[in-house]
């Protein structure tokens, strides 16, 4: 287990620039991305007018897990998250298979965000949609937050703070304008879907976390955060009662001012234009560009730390673990991630690995839940980690929900996940040396 470091950089070399709000900043730009636009219409059709209760039941769910990682990651100020807490609490081999799985996830995120980028542009400008637009988009996007992310932690993270309030002041207006329009009777009184199987509730569910999914790559950068052991846990407890605050007034406003919300392809700008005209729309759907924006920055920061940590393990070429001298970031691991993302959103390959998101995620969050377990059997609460309120009754329940949420998983996700995995293997059994 690692310690607190006097010095301004990690024991890997990184430079330690990342203040406790900057950390917040990201935890928020992690989990609100494009998902807070689309959720109110699909969560609708699943749950009618129980939605709302369905969004603040997701985020006390997650909320377990996110305890889970608050507490794993008070015993480590190093990088790595959920693949080292694995590493450490299982072996190796585990930490390997995690961290794999977790970057496959962030290339399939990055490629993802960029065409959905792509498409929100085109809503004010056209050319986006296709052709040599979209093309400029999707590279443009990728190649200057991979830019940002190589020049330097601390101008990363600056970036995502302001992205943070691009993303987030159209929603909290959208809040604020929207209650004072809200049919209550639309609200809570619209017809009630009928009884859903298991599988369907799966779905449901796992729609619903996915919302929320993000919060797990915060702590794969620690070895950059001033003092990680406290601010990663006051971050991801802040976040989670903030976004889940959040996401349960957005699906409030937009089921009771929108009629038809189920069918709407865009939903918080069709209730915008409801009741603020088309103005408050297009504020909407800028916020809607300037969300994934933030969403992709946090993943081109945090998703080649995973890179990184493998790489520096001995997994991988030894040239993708090298930390710039100058800014003292994981440049190639960056520029190695930006090169993959832009061809996959280029090509539409990417759709297959977009698919494995939420296993792979699960998958971390069954290792973290059940490593917090080894980690506080093997160490306790020593000074200077957080206390996780419940003790083991937390992590238990949290293991339990992710087990039961992969078995609602489809078979062809739980297979493409298995060959990514075997995939893995083969780096693993054959490591190189390390120095």
């Amino acid at each position: 287990m690692s310690h607190p470091a006097p010095s301004p950089h990690s024991p890997q070399g990184l430079l330690r620039a990342v203040g406790r709000w900057q950390i917040l900043g990201l935890s928020i730009n992690s989990v609100v991305g494009s998902g807070v636009y689309l959720l109110p219409a699909a969560a609708f059709a699943l749950l009618g007018p129980f939605s709302v209760w369905g969004v603040l039941l997701a985020g006390v769910t997650v909320g377990l897990l996110v305890l889970c990682y608050a507490k794993a990651g008070s015993y480590f100020d190093v990088q790595g998250g959920s693949a080292l807490y694995a590493r450490e609490a299982f072996g190796p081999f585990a930490g390997f298979q995690v961290g794999w799985t977790i970057w496959l996830t962030r290339i399939a995120t990055a490629a993802t965000l960029a065409n959905g980028l792509a498409a929100a542009v085109a809503r004010f400008w056209p050319q986006a949609g296709d052709g040599g637009g979209r093309i400029a988009v999707i590279a443009g996007s990728l190649l200057l937050l991979a830019g940002i992310n190589i020049a330097g932690v601390r101008g990363a993270a600056n970036l995502s703070m302001v992205l943070v309030f691009g993303k987030l002041l159209p929603l909290l207006l959208f809040v604020c304008i929207g209650l004072f329009h809200v049919d209550w009777g639309l609200a809570f009184g619209g017809p009630v879907p009928g009884a859903l199987d298991w599988r369907q509730a799966g779905q449901a569910a796992l729609l619903l976390l996915f919302a929320y999914a993000g919060f797990e790559n915060l702590s794969v950068a620690a070895g950059e955060y001033h003092n990680p052991r406290r601010n990663v846990p006051f971050a991801l407890v802040a976040m989670i009662v903030l976004v889940t605050v959040l996401y349960a007034s957005v699906q409030l406003v937009a089921q009771g001012t929108l009629p038809g919300l189920a069918a709407s392809s865009t939903p918080l700008a069709d209730a915008a234009a409801m009741f603020g005209g088309e103005g408050l729309a297009l504020l909407l759907t800028v916020g809607a560009a300037l969300s994934i924006l933030g969403t992709s920055n946090a993943t081109m920061l945090l998703g080649p730390r995973f890179l990184h940590t493998l790489a520096a393990d001995g997994y991988g070429p030894r040239l993708l673990a090298h930390v710039h001298p100058r800014w003292h970031t994981p440049a190639v691991a960056i520029a190695f991630q930006c090169a993959l993302a832009l061809a996959l959103a280029l090509s539409g390959s990417f759709v297959q690995l977009a698919l494995l998101s939420m296993v792979t995620r699960l998958l971390a969050y069954i290792t973290t839940a059940a490593s917090v377990l080894v980690l506080h059997r093997r160490y306790g609460d020593p000074p200077g980690s957080w206390r996780l309120p419940g003790g083991p009754l937390v992590p238990v329940a949290a293991l339990a929900l992710s087990l039961a949420m992969l078995l609602s998983a489809s078979a062809a996700h739980l297979v493409a996940v298995a060959i990514a995995m075997g995939v893995g293997s083969l780096f693993y059994r054959f490591p190189r040396r390390v120095r």
